[in-house]
């Protein structure tokens, strides 16, 4: 159902896009013309009454200067002039009846309205009004004024040519809106199609990875915008998720292998004993030999643990005071009894303290398995020396052998889990050693690295970071 909802055209966000840019165009531009239109009406308007003030004012002056018998001509005169059906003239007393007009056959619905009348007679200069004549539907736009003593000026003005401008803007505008929303629907799916592109290469390559391709990678176009840097990491998200899953693989195959052995050797030798011993001291070897056999696969399993709850910050460092000097020496002395009986020299090179933050207990676990791996590959009569070197805000720890080496293409691997390279299936251990060691410095904030040469040793360094200078109020 999930699919069949995703696959129809208006759940897109192409189609959501394009129907956003074509509704906010169709707003913006609506927005626009009720602008517009407010203006065009507003700047005929005002012409108009400023036509019809200009003629008040004509008549005013005919007044002052010739009388009212004269205005009653002009009044005559000026309609004859623009057309009785385009303006026309009433002279009023203050009581709002009429006393002379122009021809008004034509404009018989208009009445005086005495409220405007009352308006001048209470002191207001001009009073302008629009009617609008329903069984023509034409608007006429009248203005009352005061044009001399007791004599009160109606005239009006048809706007039915005012009318026709905004009635052709109006059928203009809806037209042109209708073709422009038309194409700016088209320019939105256009852009909203390539914006999305990327998303849609994003979409095939997870569902092609979905289905068990994890070499699948999305394209990246050189344009460097969001899409781009959104393809780069889903590629870097795909690299990293293939490397755990190899290397889950091999975990599991080697856990597999290292399982299997201690278990078929307890397996054996319990079966052994059960078929051919006859004695007590018999089966207390076979029970001396399960024991052992479990403890090597607990110390796997928890060497296991550790560095996973390590790696996931499940288990972290205690923040305490340490002196790496100090625990350098420690790991020496404990070492030095070993180095002894293989025949192998061991040198210190510490300072006096090294002064840290993190835990003790996890460094020392560190430092054993850099020496114990260092002593197993060594061989007699040559040497291991352990340093350390303050630089600036780092310490530098270094385990460094002259025994076997590494070959260089064991060295990208050797941190892994359960890696072992050829020379060293010869010698005890499970591969987790230099994965602890690994895991250990990068909860510390630090890490490790190696340089080795066949045949003439290895060095194994680890940086830690050193605490900066306190603020003041914890020095109080």
């Amino acid at each position: 159902m999930s699919s069949g909802i995703a696959g129809r055209p208006w759940n897109s966000l192409s189609f959501r896009l394009t129907l956003w840019y074509a509704g906010i165009f169709a707003v913006t531009s609506l927005v626009a013309f009720f602008l517009f239109y407010l203006l065009i009406t507003t700047v005929i308007r005002e012409g108009t009454d400023q036509e019809l003030a200009g003629q008040a004012e004509q008549f005013s002056l005919v007044l002052r200067e010739r009388g009212i018998e004269a205005v009653e001509t002009f009044a005559l005169l000026e309609a004859q002039a623009a057309g009785v059906k385009k303006v026309f003239f009433r002279l009023l007393y203050p009581n709002g009846e009429a006393f002379s007009s122009s021809s008004m056959s034509y404009w018989q619905d208009i009445a005086v309205h005495k409220e405007a009348v009352e308006r001048l007679i209470a002191g207001q200069r001009r009073v302008y009004e629009t009617v609008l004549l329903s069984a023509r539907k034409d608007q006429v736009r009248v203005l009352y004024a005061l044009i001399g003593p007791g004599v009160i000026l109606q005239v009006g003005r048809s706007m039915e040519s005012s009318s026709r401008i905004v009635a052709a803007f109006r059928g203009i505008f809806l037209t042109t809106m209708a073709l422009l929303v038309g194409l700016a629907a088209g320019v939105g799916w256009f852009m909203a199609r390539r914006a999305v592109s990327g998303v849609e290469a994003v979409t095939r390559t997870a569902r092609i990875v979905a289905r068990g391709s994890l070499e699948k990678r999305v394209p990246v176009k050189p344009r460097g915008d969001e899409i781009d840097q959104l393809a780069m990491t889903f590629n870097q998200m795909l690299d990293r998720i293939q490397t755990l899953v190899t290397e889950v693989r091999e975990m599991s195959d080697n856990i597999a292998h290292d399982l299997k052995n201690p278990i078929t050797r307890i397996r054996g030798s319990a079966e052994v004993t059960l078929t051919t011993a006859r004695t007590l001291p018999e089966y207390e070897t076979m029970a001396a030999s399960a024991i052992e056999e479990c403890d090597r696969l607990l110390d796997m399993i928890n060497t296991m643990l550790m560095i996973s709850k390590t790696e996931a910050g499940v288990e972290m460092p205690a923040a305490g005071e340490i002196d790496l000097a100090v625990l350098a020496r420690e790991a020496c002395e404990l070492f030095g009894t070993t180095a002894e009986d293989r025949g192998v020299q061991m040198t210190c090179d510490l300072p006096a303290h090294c002064p840290l933050r993190g835990d003790a207990r996890m460094i020392r676990r560190l430092l054993a398995n850099l020496l114990d791996n260092a002593l197993k590959y060594t061989p007699p009569g040559k040497t291991v020396t352990v340093s350390v070197v303050e630089t600036g805000q780092q310490a530098l720890l270094a385990v460094r052998d002259t025994g076997i080496g590494i070959p260089a293409g064991d060295l990208p691997r050797i941190f892994e889990r359960f890696y072992r390279g050829d020379q060293s299936r010869s010698q005890t251990g499970i591969g987790l050693g230099l994965s602890l060691a690994r895991a250990i410095a990068r909860a510390h904030g630090g890490e490790i690295a190696v340089a080795s040469t066949p045949g003439t040793g290895s060095t194994f360094t680890v940086t830690l970071p050193k605490p900066g200078p306190q603020p003041a109020d914890k020095l109080l």
